[in-house]
């Protein structure tokens, strides 16, 4: 069995959740997942940092492999346990699914980042609220790209769900999520239709909205 560490209101350890979803793995079954970091800790043990020199969730352990840093996880298990052909294995799908996961860590994530660490996780008075706006407020003009894409395709590797839906589905609901939680703080969220569009489509996976009635506890 499979052992996952992480907390379930990460956004990494989410990830990794819904696809085990998707790849109809279930907790319990054909993994086990051990609650860890903030309140839970555990992620700062000698033992864990054994693992995970990061200090950081998720970390996955199969066997003798020790996996950490989510969208490598998302891969590994794309190609190791989708025995069903959840999603498409052709190389253009693949490697324009590949491209957006490494944008959503290294462009997406970055600016959206400042915005939710400053909202969620700082008291009010410790608020930098000017780095906050900027930050949410580059973020819309990044996301312009990804609705551009998808002015001409349903999903971000092409006509199929792919791994890299749901590493930016995931980004992109907290986006939408801190707007209508702070919408004086992060000032106004771009009309993208397109994109607006995508979340319908994700909507009917399971999972996600799974996480969509939960979110709100994020900010608690």
């Amino acid at each position: 069995m499979m052992r996952l560490w992480g907390r379930k209101s990460s956004i990494n350890v989410q990830k990794v959740l819904w696809c085990f979803a998707e790849l109809g793995l279930k907790e319990g079954q054909d993994f086990e997942r051990i609650d860890a970091g903030l309140h839970f800790g555990i992620n700062r043990t000698p033992e864990f940092l054994k693992m995970n020199p990061n200090g950081l969730v998720p970390t996955l352990m199969v066997g003798d492999l020790i996996l950490w840093e989510s969208n490598t996880i998302l891969r590994f298990l794309a190609k190791e346990h989708d025995k069903n052909k959840r999603f498409p294995t052709d190389i253009n799908a693949q490697y324009s699914s590949e491209k957006w996961l490494d944008w959503q860590l290294g462009t997406m994530w970055p600016a959206l980042r400042v915005a939710f660490l400053g909202l969620t996780r700082t008291p009010e008075a410790e608020r930098n609220d000017v780095a906050i706006q900027k930050a949410y407020q580059n973020t819309n003009q990044l996301l312009g790209l990804l609705d551009q894409t998808l002015s001409t395709q349903p999903y971000c590797s092409g006509n199929q769900f792919h791994i890299g839906d749901i590493a930016l589905g995931l980004s992109v609901s907290r986006w939408i999520l801190l707007n209508n939680t702070f919408p004086k703080q992060t000032g106004a969220r771009a009309d993208l239709k397109n994109i607006d569009a995508w979340l319908k489509r994700l909507e009917k996976e399971t999972y996600f909205n799974d996480i969509a009635e939960k979110e709100l506890n994020i900010i608690k």
